[in-house]
């Protein structure tokens, strides 16, 4: 670490060191609230580069994507304009589960979002590698240094710096210094930030070799195309532009693949004991797999498009450390990737982190006032993840500026919320993926409402705009009537509408019914009220959808606020010793591993085990309870 004094080339009010997605929704945050801001970057090319899977969404993941769009920032917008791809996951289930995934053309979402952050009025980028902070007398951020002696002032800075800080990638045994394929390590700020007082640690990830899809048969494979009907994740209408969409495909792996990769375990770079470092639990190399489910046979492996105008293929599912050369044999061994070409290999790459215990939920670190972490540096895996910290990180570094308090995202009101909670108060030692069985509150949190839940806050703290907030008033006016009108509008049984839905459900009406009595009825929808000229025209998809939601699952809400009591209330209910975990199948793998190592004593203390979710603590309640009346049982 650098103290003042020291000669500045320039001042800012925020540095943000970085310039992937975290990085981008923190400086456009930062300059569009009023701050000169500077984003430090190693690479002007690859602003919001998506180095391994070029896509946004997915279960919980699609969640966050819609919260940041919902308090204002980029992430939906992007993956709207940029996609080549859109599904809807989960559709068949509840709309707490349903995930949008967006597949995105890499090179235009990078370029589009270069263009965004070029043109944003307070915005300076600049390429350099920062390796040095600048503290004033009371050890406040008052500045950074770049690897060349370059130095700006600043009153905050945000650390956004993904995979690079001594990122190290590997393919086998063999390993260099870099942030990511192609791109140099960031050197210095680790310690900087060890000599401050900060704990670090290391991390791993990886991503899959890309083949050139002129080499591939794909009448080997299952097409996997995207949704007729096509939603979005912002909820600025602006964006809404409808694109041609590719197919993704979808192979397995087979004997032959799994024997490659038993053979030579000891060539990769965990199993040949080059590497200790905790990769990420739910998005595992292909060796783990075979490793972790031996007993499976295959594994999904899916073959999606990077870009419109490119031949690269990404293997999704099929991320490894394996040496360059058993990785062409392995995708050979695959269904329709016989004689693929491989473009890029696949590699590991091992990264410095700080565990998020160290920061407050408003992302700026305990110890040094002014200086804020968002993103993979916290320990998070996603771009979504990344983003959603990213805006967080830099609205409240404008409040610490302007000497306003900062926000705090509540768990029970927003999935970021959950996420920053779950950073900042459980000491998690391996990637932290956002997951729908983090959150207690998933009922209430769902994607159709992150606006009414979150527009409000953009607009208090100045990133939705007059236009936007007109827009938002608007359908939540229009959902409110609606929903009076489906609670007031009455059919009777003899009616000649009411004697029609009997017969086409096969379910009586007694006397008369509401049409909000109607959509609480299994398998009866709002498109089911428009078969029968009962719905409102002049609504569009989202409002008759919030409408619908709000009515039909409004019992389940209550259902879930019940366990959240009685969860309070079990705090400190005893847990047996003898208990096997390992044997309890409603609980998740990660939570079961973690109870049968940590053995607590009470039902409170396993709540606060990193890695054993709200859902995990209900189901266990459930298991004592069920435990409880059979013992009862067998006494009578």
């Amino acid at each position: 670490m650098i103290e003042y004094p020291v000669q500045f080339q320039d001042e800012f009010d925020i540095i943000i060191i970085g310039a992937g997605h975290s990085g981008c929704e923190a400086a456009l945050a930062s300059a569009r609230l009023g701050c000169r801001t500077l984003m430090l970057t190693l690479n002007l090319d690859k602003i919001a580069w998506q180095p391994c899977n070029p896509a946004v969404g997915a279960p919980a993941k699609s969640q966050l994507t819609h919260e940041v769009d919902a308090l204002g920032g980029e992430i939906g917008k992007m993956a709207d304009r940029t996609y080549l791809q859109k599904r809807v996951l989960n559709s068949s289930r509840g709309p707490a589960v349903w995930a949008l995934r967006a597949q995105t053309d890499k090179r235009e979402y990078s370029r589009v979002m270069r263009g965004i952050v070029e043109n944003q009025e307070n915005l300076t980028i600049r390429e350099g590698m920062a390796t040095d902070l600048v503290l004033g007398k009371n050890e406040e951020i008052i500045g950074v240094q770049t690897y060349f002696g370059t130095a700006f002032k600043c009153q905050a800075v945000i650390l956004t710096t993904g995979t690079f800080l001594g990122g190290i990638i590997w393919v086998g045994n063999k390993s260099m210094p870099a942030g990511r394929a192609g791109e140099f390590a960031a050197i210095g700020l680790t310690e900087t930030l060890n000599q401050l007082g900060f704990e670090t640690g290391r991390l791993k990830t990886g991503t899959p070799a890309r083949v050139d899809k002129r080499s591939v048969d794909f009448s080997k494979m299952e097409p996997q195309p995207g949704d007729e009907d096509v939603r979005w994740f912002s909820f600025d209408p602006e964006v809404w532009v409808e694109r041609k969409q590719m197919s993704c495909y979808l192979t397995r792996t087979t004997a032959k693949t799994h024997q490659l990769i038993r053979d030579n375990l000891h060539l990769s770079p965990v199993y040949g004991g080059w590497v200790d470092a905790k990769g990420p639990r739910y998005c595992p190399s292909i060796e783990d797999k075979i490793v972790r489910f031996a007993d499976k046979e295959s594994h999904q492996i899916f073959i999606e498009p990077e870009g419109r105008d490119i031949p690269e293929l990404y293997i999704q599912g099929f991320s490894t450390g394996l040496p360059e050369n058993l990785q062409l044999e392995m995708l050979h061994s695959l269904p329709g990737l016989e004689n693929c070409v491989m473009l890029r290999p696949a590699y590991a790459v091992e990264y410095d982190y700080l565990p998020a215990t160290q920061c407050y939920p408003t992302m700026m670190t305990k110890k040094i006032a002014g200086l804020f972490c968002a993103g993979q540096i916290n320990g998070t895996t996603g771009y979504e993840e990344a983003a959603a910290q990213g805006i967080v990180a830099g609205i409240n570094a404008v409040r610490f500026v302007k000497n306003q308090e900062m926000i705090i995202l509540p768990r029970e009101g927003s999935y970021i919320g959950t996420l920053l909670d779950d950073l900042c108060t459980k000491d998690l030692r391996e990637p932290y993926r956002m997951l729908t069985s983090r959150s207690e509150y998933r009922l209430i949190l769902r994607s159709d409402n992150a606006d009414q839940r979150l527009t409000p806050l953009g607009r208090e703290v100045g990133l939705i705009d007059d236009r936007r907030w007109e827009l938002f008033q608007s359908k939540q006016e229009k959902i409110a009537a609606e929903k009076e009108r489906l609670h007031e509008t009455r059919i009777k049984e003899n009616d000649e509408i009411g004697q029609q839905i009997v017969a086409d459900t096969g379910q009586k009406i007694k006397g008369s019914i509401t049409l909000a009595d109607l959509l609480r009825r299994p398998g009866f929808h709002y498109v089911d009220l428009e078969r029968y000229d009962l719905s409102n025209p002049n609504l569009n998809r989202a409002e008759k959808e919030g409408a619908e939601i709000d009515i039909k699952y409004s019992g389940y809400i209550q259902r879930q606020q019940n366990q959240i009591d009685q969860i309070s209330r079990h705090a400190n209910r005893p847990l047996p010793a003898e208990i096997d975990y390992m044997k309890i199948d409603t609980l998740s793998m990660e939570s079961r591993e973690k109870l049968t190592k940590v053995k607590p004593l009470t039902i409170g203390q396993a709540s606060r085990i990193g890695g054993v979710n709200p859902a995990d603590i209900n189901a266990l309640l459930i298991y004592l309870e069920m435990r409880n009346r059979q013992k009862v049982r067998l006494v009578e």
